[in-house]
């Protein structure tokens, strides 16, 4: 292929509506609220090429400078455009730094005929989901340690394997030790069982009170406790010197330097990535084998079709992150894909597994009659 270059950037903005959908206290954490419809209002990426190919990818508001440096580039230099964004983007937000690679990677499978886990000498064709529970709310969807118990025998018998648990935004602590006891009374002999307070627990206390549920009720691990914004290195090492539960930590630390350094300071047990977070797949795979090198475990943030493509290609991993679901809620996401692409509660295998795309790039053609039915904002760039 002669000189390939992107020529036109491309974003698509639809809205999807979720019923039964609020947030909490505070606003940030969706939960279930009957009667309620959030509004969402995803976003898609197409880099258009000179070869005809376009590469895509969810998410894709991106700066004028950033477009203007992409436009004219040889989309198969990846490596290259990660490093330039990853300087150009180190006072502002990084994080646009993951549609872009993650849309190139597309067009690199486009290009050579081949599934995205192919390119990244993967050889998974399922993989492993724990249900991840959107938070608990106080609307009688996941209410009470019972609630949450109950949706896990309920996750156990669909066929997952572990179950993460996202506790409320400002329970009493009591409250969030008796959800662990309750979910690892009820399913701890057949689950593996996570707990992310996703930062949300008021001290470094609470995070060790609960240390020692998650000890009690033998948990697989123990993710971003409590309002250091999950970036302690020194506050976590010092938890883990407390609790046996394993941490799992650098969801909040983006880069591959960061990650390095909360690992060689003894600040994590599990290692955290996403494309999201950490730019992309170039990014996230860079995180992945410097854990390998380190002979710690890595976890994907999240799911996507991205992911399931990286975790098809790394060895030192365990489970995909299926969600966010509630047992009230039948559908969350954009039905833009296949049902077994969507994540959604009943959308794995009887092994509690879900598919790796077999297509060119991320595999999945999108149904583009649904995206342009449901558009309500564009911009193009060329």
């Amino acid at each position: 292929m002669a000189d390939p270059k992107i020529t036109k950037i491309e974003v698509v903005v639809y809205e999807h509506e979720i019923q039964d959908m609020g947030t909490d206290y505070n606003g940030f954490n969706t939960v279930y609220e009957k009667g309620s419809v959030l509004k969402m209002h995803p976003s898609i990426l197409r880099i258009h090429t000179n070869t005809g190919i376009t590469g895509e990818s969810d998410g894709g508001r991106l700066s004028d400078s950033v477009v203007q440096y992409l436009l004219g580039k040889n989309p198969f230099h990846r490596e290259g455009i990660y490093n330039d964004l990853k300087r150009g983007l180190r006072h502002t937000d990084r994080t646009a730094i993951s549609s872009v690679d993650v849309a190139l990677w597309d067009f690199a499978g486009k290009a050579h005929g081949a599934p995205i886990y192919q390119l990244l000498g993967g050889y998974k064709e399922t993989i492993p989901a724990y249900a991840s529970t959107y938070h608990g709310d106080e609307n009688g969807g996941l209410s009470t340690p019972k609630d949450f118990a109950d949706f896990a025998e309920q996750c156990s018998e669909l066929g997952y394997r572990a179950f993460k648990i996202h506790g409320w935004g400002n329970a009493p602590i009591e409250r969030e030790v008796a959800n662990v006891l309750e979910v690892g009374k009820r399913v701890g002999d057949r689950m593996d069982l996570m707990l992310d307070p996703a930062c949300e627990l008021e001290t470094w206390a609470d995070a060790l009170k609960v240390g020692k549920a998650c000890d009690a009720a033998n948990f697989f691990w123990l993710e971003d406790p409590y309002k250091d914004g999950g970036v302690s290195i020194f506050g976590h090492q010092k938890l883990r010197e407390f609790i046996n539960t394993p941490i799992l930590q650098t969801e909040h630390v983006f880069g591959l330097e960061h990650h390095v350094d909360f690992i060689a300071n003894g600040g994590t047990d599990f290692v955290r990535t996403g494309t999201y977070e950490d730019g992309g797949i170039t990014g996230a795979m860079k995180v992945a084998h410097a854990a390998e090198g380190f002979g710690l475990d890595v976890e994907f943030h999240g799911g996507g079709l991205a992911h399931r493509h990286c975790i098809a290609a790394v060895r030192n991993t365990n489970y995909y992150e299926l969600g966010l679901l509630n047992p009230k809620i039948r559908q969350t996401k954009p039905p833009i894909r296949p049902p077994e692409f969507t994540d959604e509660l009943e959308n794995i295998d009887e092994n509690g597994h879900v598919p790796v795309p077999q297509g060119p790039g991320l595999g999945v053609e999108m149904d583009w009659d649904y995206i342009e039915h449901h558009r309500v904002d564009g911009v193009v760039y060329e």
